[in-house]
């Protein structure tokens, strides 16, 4: 007898796709259904996400991962986290009087590198076209999504620095004259013509590789790189400080920047091997926890112990403590 669960385990002989959000991962099950390999996937899933989930996902956030290409029997690490800005110095941010960078606004912006990331993926290790794997997220934006809750209560608590400020943000989120409601049907048609608009000059070159590279180039130095690049000159925001702050970010440093494939760090666990990023992602983190935790027997403790979890959240406090400094 099977008990009941609203989480029942889940098996197959196919594939499987696992994401935040049914949507994305309905399109990533429908690329491997169409013959796409599991990171042709993880890119159309990735770009479905900038669409349906918003406010966890966008097309100005970073993208790291950590990928296992079956046919070369290896791991990579993906570097898809973009650089702040060369103006971003500790000069500037002083003479602003500011001692640390503000967690909103415009002074914190950097290189959006979730779009390189996912090329570089789709270009190494896929096999499909930019316009194949950007159907998906092109579709949702232009012809609707329902919005989750959470959505519309995170629109709910800014509303008014939308209306005020983030006019920009209004125009999209507030287009129907209010916060719009849980499972309503949502649409972003300035994002499905970018998108479609990156998959039309990419398609305007021969060969794969070559398209994704256009793609890449629109991004990073044409119609979006020149839009980022025209806004944040005259543009002022206010952030957490209280205070209007123009942004560092400019065409310059999104040009200078590109993804990259990097050997991941790793450490022996017990029959693990555990695989991280390098210090850009706080990778070593988790592997000095496990270097630690190495000294102490947690099964004899038990798993659930006031022992067990004092250990593990001490061990934490030293390897994030280490990281601050």
């Amino acid at each position: 007898m099977i008990p009941f669960t609203t989480r029942p385990e889940l098996k197959g002989t196919f594939g499987m796709v696992a994401s935040t959000h049914w949507l994305a991962s309905a399109a990533g099950m429908a690329v491997l259904e169409r013959g796409g390999n599991a990171f042709d996937a993880a890119v159309a899933a990735g770009f479905t996400l900038q669409v349906v989930e918003p406010h966890m996902n966008g097309p100005g956030g970073d993208m790291p991962a950590i990928v296992y290409d079956a046919g070369r029997g290896r791991a990579h690490v993906v570097c898809g986290q973009g650089t702040a800005p060369a103006a971003a110095t500790l000069e500037r941010m002083h003479g602003l009087g500011l001692d640390k960078v503000p967690g909103t606004g415009l002074l914190p912006a950097c290189v959006p590198g979730a779009f390189d990331g996912w090329m570089l993926i789709l270009r190494e290790l896929g096999t499909w076209s930019v316009a194949d794997v950007l159907q998906f997220a092109i579709g949702y934006a232009e012809n609707g999504f329902p919005l989750v809750p959470l959505i519309c209560d995170i629109v709910a608590g800014v509303e008014g620095l939308f209306r005020e400020d983030w006019t920009e943000s209004a125009r999209i989120w507030l287009a129907g004259g209010g916060v719009p409601t849980p499972g309503a049907l949502f649409r972003n048609p300035r994002l499905a013509a970018t998108y479609r608009r990156i998959a039309r000059e990419a398609g305007a070159v021969s060969g794969r590789e070559a398209q994704i590279e256009a793609a890449r180039l629109a991004w990073y130095q044409g119609f979006v790189a020149e839009a980022i690049d025209t806004y944040l000159r005259d543009a002022e925001a206010l952030d957490v400080t209280g205070v209007r702050h123009r942004g560092f970010l400019c065409g310059d440093d999104m040009a200078r920047w590109r993804a990259t494939l990097e050997q991941p760090v790793g450490y022996d666990y017990g029959d693990w091997h555990v695989l991280k990023t390098g210090p850009w992602g706080q990778g070593p983190v988790f592997l000095q926890q496990l270097a630690l935790l190495r000294r102490f027997d947690l099964r004899a403790m038990g798993p659930g112990s006031p022992d067990y979890i004092h250990t593990v959240i001490e061990c934490a406090k030293l390897a994030f403590a280490d990281r601050e400094a």
